[in-house]
């Protein structure tokens, strides 16, 4: 089945009570059961709603995965994974991450025992030399969040494999519809369903999909027992959105190429990242580990102050200043006030999130619309 067809399809078959085509919102906290413990499937919403279930395993196929478990946000979906270690083992992630994942990380489980190490994964075999005896968990995004740095997903599966280590990929800003990095090693891929798989802004929800039936088994006990699950409506407004992820990315791609080639030229910017210039760092593994290049871009204003900086920020009409991404609309964030505000200066800073650095989600709006904007803003 092919990828328009699965999102449209997969996980999802006509209600056997009514035939409706569309999976029902099944509004229920607890379910019947014929005897204690004989049940149809479901016996408390917590642990299995048909909604979240078809919802699931839509999101599974389309990351060409077995097992999916939907969380009620991206960061529960992280939350669960870190959960997978013990205090004193280690994880190693990069030094360019989401703001509220490198919250998590040392904010939170570093209290509790587990090291981080936040390194460069530019040159995958950088890794090696951060493995020991305690390390169990490889965490990266790529394209990373904010400067659209490409790791080489199949490399660090290699390593992981290697070493023994769970390799995790936070795939948010490319979608299932742009890589799968499954199909490259990887045990669990992490989506902030929030993003391009609701595509909407109206729904705050996270995944995990894998295909290892244990990794599966433990996460979804994580899952059931601390409770970060999301409702039925929710479910069935991303069922809504994914069956126009093929159609929306192709017009993110297509948006965000003429915007970025526009930046690219353009006086006021002195940075643009974007994973689609050829001489981008590691533009030949992202041609190689993905379809199309998305429509996340940031940039760095030329000799722009903070002020400045806001004053352009704020200056959009048909761009809106807001947090998230991956929405139907086009947004425009500040990482180093918004999204990246909980790193420290000096960390964001050595990994190029400086204070005159914007993030634009480019949405599916008229091209000329979103020109017409990035002009007079710029101007």
């Amino acid at each position: 089945m092919k990828f328009g067809t699965k999102a449209i399809h997969a996980g999802q078959e006509p209600d056997p009570t009514t035939g409706a085509i569309m999976t029902p919102i099944y509004q229920t906290s607890t379910f019947w059961q014929e005897s204690p413990g004989k049940h149809k499937g479901y016996a408390y919403a917590r642990g299995k709603n048909p909604t979240r279930n078809a919802l699931e395993k839509c999101i599974a196929a389309l990351e060409n995965g077995k097992h999916g478990l939907c969380f009620s946000s991206g960061m529960g979906a992280i939350d669960a994974v870190v959960k997978l270690l013990k205090p004193g083992e280690e994880v190693i992630t990069g030094n360019d991450l989401y703001g509220g994942t490198y919250r998590m990380f040392t904010k939170v489980f570093a209290n509790f025992g587990i090291k981080f190490h936040f390194i460069d994964l530019n040159d995958a075999n950088n890794i090696t030399k951060y493995i020991n005896a305690n390390t169990k968990l490889l965490w990266i995004e790529t394209p990373t969040n904010p400067t659209m740095k490409i790791v080489d997903i199949a490399a660090c599966a290699a390593i992981s494999k290697k070493h023994n280590l769970i390799l995790g990929v936070d795939n948010t800003f490319a979608s299932p519809y742009l890589q799968n990095p499954l199909d490259l090693g990887a045990d669990i891929v992490m989506h902030s369903v929030t993003k391009y798989l609701g595509g909407h802004s109206d729904v705050v929800m996270g995944a995990l999909v894998t295909n290892d039936d244990k990794l599966h088994e433990q996460l979804a006990f994580i899952h059931n027992s601390c409770g970060a699950t999301p409702g039925p409506q929710d479910s069935f407004l991303v069922l809504r959105g994914l069956k126009t992820l093929h159609l929306r990315m192709k017009a993110h791609c297509e948006n965000g190429k003429v915007i970025a080639n526009f930046l690219h030229n353009h006086p006021k910017i002195e940075k643009v990242y974007w994973p689609g210039f050829p001489d981008s760092p590691n533009h030949d593994i992202a041609k190689k580990q993905m379809r199309d290049f998305g429509g996340m871009i940031s940039i760095v204003l030329k000799g722009a102050d903070l002020n400045e900086t806001f004053r352009i920020a704020s200056s959009f009409k048909v761009f809106s200043l807001a947090e998230s991404l991956g929405g139907v609309e086009s947004l425009i964030n500040h990482p180093a006030t918004m999204t990246h505000a909980s790193i420290p200066k000096a960390e964001r800073e050595a990994a190029g999130v400086v204070d005159n650095l914007l993030r634009l989600s480019v949405g599916v709006e008229d091209i000329e619309d979103l020109m017409e904007d990035l002009k007079n803003a710029l101007s």
